[in-house]
C-alpha cells in the first residue's frame, strides 16, 4: 500500500495534538539561535548595548505537507542610564492543522561582577493564542466527535525566567521560558495537547585566531520532561568583522551549514540550512532559515567586535 507524504505528516499531528494526555510538540528550534537569544532567556534583553530588532523565518522540512513554519520579530535594548533591558517579541508557528501565535514581554536586570564580565536576570510574561483547524487533516470519519469543534484563539497566559552571563567574548545562560504546563483542550474536551517546561542551558566563546580570524565555537541544549535531550554544537569564523561561515550538529537530527553578512554598521544578514541525518529525510529536502538584525547605534556608540551574540 502506498502511503502519501501527507499521510505522513497527519499522522505526526495527529500523534502530537490528538492523543490523549501526549506531550505538545517542543518549543520552536532554532538553527541560528546565538542570534535569537531573546526567544528562549529573558536575560538577553538589553545586553548588546543598543536597540536591536531581529526578524527571522523558518521552513522545516521542506516537501513535507504540513511541516513547521515559523516567523518571529523581537525587539531588545536597554533602558538608558539603569541596569535594565527590556524586549518584545512575537513567534508565530504553524504546523499541520494548528497556527499558534505568542508575544511575549521581557525584563532584565544587570549587575556588574568585574571589570569584564557581566550577570542578567529576567523574567519572561507571554500570552498565547491557539487555533487547530481540523478540516485540515484527512479525516476518515467525519463523524468522529474528537474532530467536530475546531480550535479558535485559545488564550493561555505564561512565565518565565532566565540568568546569563557574559562579557564580549563569553556568554553562558539557563532559562526557562515558560513555566506552566498548559493544557490544550477541545469542546468535547476528550483530547489534550500539554505544554511542557523547556529548560535551556546555552554558551559560546570567541576566540582571536588572527587579527582579521575570529573563531566561536557555541551550543544550545534543551532538557523537556518525556522528549530527548537535544543538543546543538555549532563553530562559526568570522572574517574581516564582516563575513561569517560555520557549520552546525543537532545530535541525532541534523547537519546544518551557516552564514553572515555585515552588511552595514546596523545591518547584517544570515542563512542556515539543515540537512536530515534521521529517516525523515526520505520526505524531504531540508530546512531554511533566514534571518535581518538591524540595530541603532548612535555617535558615540561602538559595535562590540566581534559579537556572534
Amino acid at each position: 500500500m502506498k502511503i502519501s507524504i501527507k499521510n505522513i505528516i497527519i499522522c505526526s499531528v495527529l500523534l502530537i495534538l490528538c492523543n490523549q494526555k501526549m506531550s505538545a510538540q517542543q518549543d520552536s528550534q532554532y538553527t541560528n539561535y546565538m542570534y535569537n537569544t531573546i526567544n528562549v532567556n529573558p536575560a538577553y534583553a538589553g545586553s548588546r548595548g543598543v536597540m536591536s530588532i531581529f526578524g527571522l523565518h523558518r521552513t522545516q522540512w521542506v516537501g513535507l505537507d504540513g511541516a513547521p513554519v515559523t516567523n518571529t520579530l523581537s525587539v531588545n535594548t536597554p533602558i538608558n542610564n539603569s541596569n535594565f533591558g527590556l524586549g518584545v517579541s512575537f513567534v508565530n508557528d504553524r504546523i499541520g492543522p494548528s497556527d499558534e501565535n505568542a508575544i511575549s514581554v521581557d525584563l532584565s536586570y544587570t549587575i556588574q561582577t568585574s571589570e569584564t564580565y557581566k550577570l542578567s536576570f529576567g523574567i519572561k510574561g507571554t500570552a498565547n493564542l491557539l487555533n487547530v483547524d481540523y478540516t485540515k487533516l484527512d479525516r476518515y470519519d467525519l463523524t468522529d466527535p474528537q474532530f467536530q469543534n475546531n480550535i479558535d484563539n485559545e488564550f493561555s497566559p505564561n512565565i518565565g525566567a532566565g540568568i546569563y552571563f557574559h562579557s564580549d567574548k563569553l556568554y553562558a545562560g539557563l532559562s526557562v521560558p515558560n513555566f506552566l504546563e498548559t493544557e490544550h483542550f477541545d469542546d468535547n474536551i476528550s483530547v489534550s495537547a500539554k505544554e511542557r517546561m523547556h529548560y535551556y542551558f546555552i554558551g559560546g566563546y570567541v576566540f582571536d585566531l588572527s587579527p582579521s580570524v575570529k573563531f566561536k565555537p557555541a551550543f544550545l541544549s534543551k532538557m523537556t520532561l518525556g522528549a530527548p535531550l537535544q543538543t546543538d554544537l555549532t563553530a562559526n569564523f568570522m572574517f574581516n568583522e564582516k563575513f561569517v561561515i560555520g557549520a552546525a550538529w543537532r545530535w541525532d537530527a541534523a547537519l546544518s551549514g551557516l552564514v553572515g553578512f555585515q552588511v552595514s554598521e546596523g545591518w547584517f544578514i544570515g542563512y542556515g540550512y539543515d540537512a536530515e541525518t534521521t529517516k525523515l529525510a526520505n520526505y524531504n529536502s531540508g530546512s531554511h532559515e533566514i534571518f535581518l538584525r538591524y540595530e541603532f547605534k548612535g555617535k558615540s556608540e561602538k559595535v562590540v567586535s566581534p559579537r556572534f551574540f
